[in-house]
């Protein structure tokens, strides 16, 4: 963990809002329901982030544990 590791990832929320707000804005018309906005977008995205963030270290800390070899099999 750097110095620059917080505003990297408060510049990466950021971004990640805009995305979700474009893709659902290209999205949104095909499947019939509304576009949103940046506010409700970065909501989604904190949402979508509290979600995945555990999931990923949960995994990131059982893949730790196992060896290197793990995958091989030496049949």
């Amino acid at each position: 963990m750097g110095f620059f590791s917080i505003p990297g990832a408060a510049a990466g929320f950021f971004l990640s809002a805009w995305f979700t707000m474009v893709f659902w804005g290209m999205v949104a018309p095909d499947l019939g329901i509304a576009t949103i906005g940046y506010p409700k977008a970065m909501l989604v995205t904190i949402a979508v982030w509290l979600v995945i963030a555990p999931l990923a270290a949960a995994i990131a800390k059982s893949e730790a544990k196992k060896p290197w070899f793990f995958w091989r099999r030496w049949d």
